[in-house]
């Protein structure tokens, strides 16, 4: 049975920046973040120094949807680009511009808010992540 499904978000290193970006911009809450550094130590597996604040896996929770972030360990790829987009549904339009605004910050505007004949106020954003957001109101109020 399947419950749901969740957008994972992988970063480059920067996985603590990301969690309190998104913290702020969307008034995510943090349910958990573990590093590299958490986890049980493992002769057969030396967690470099460089990879111990790394974020293992970081869980928040945005409305009644999870996020979740890791970084890349220290040598693996990491690929940036629109791998993940993610759709994110708000009430009204004076949230929907403030939340643009804040993920468009070191970003970049895709299609800028604008009416469309799904939504009153509608966006694309590309974060300084790399990744890319859609922005959908819901309400009528602009």
């Amino acid at each position: 049975m399947i419950l749901g499904i969740n957008p994972y978000v992988v970063t480059n290193g920067n996985g603590q920046e990301a969690v309190k970006f998104y913290e702020s911009a969307l008034d995510a809450k943090v349910v958990s973040l573990q590093t590299f550094g958490d986890m049980p130590e493992n002769p057969e597996f030396k967690v470099p120094a460089e990879a111990k604040d790394r974020v293992l896996h970081a869980h928040l929770k945005i409305g009644n949807t999870d996020l979740m972030i890791s970084d890349t360990f220290p040598g693996q790829p990491h690929q940036v680009g629109s791998q993940v987009t993610i759709a994110i549904r708000i009430e009204n339009a004076e949230k929907s511009k403030e939340v643009f605004e804040k993920l468009q910050d070191g970003g970049q505007v895709v299609m800028p808010l604008q009416e469309t004949f799904w939504s009153p106020l509608y966006g694309q954003v590309k974060d300084k992540f790399g990744v890319e957001w859609q922005v959908s109101t819901l309400g009528a109020n602009m």
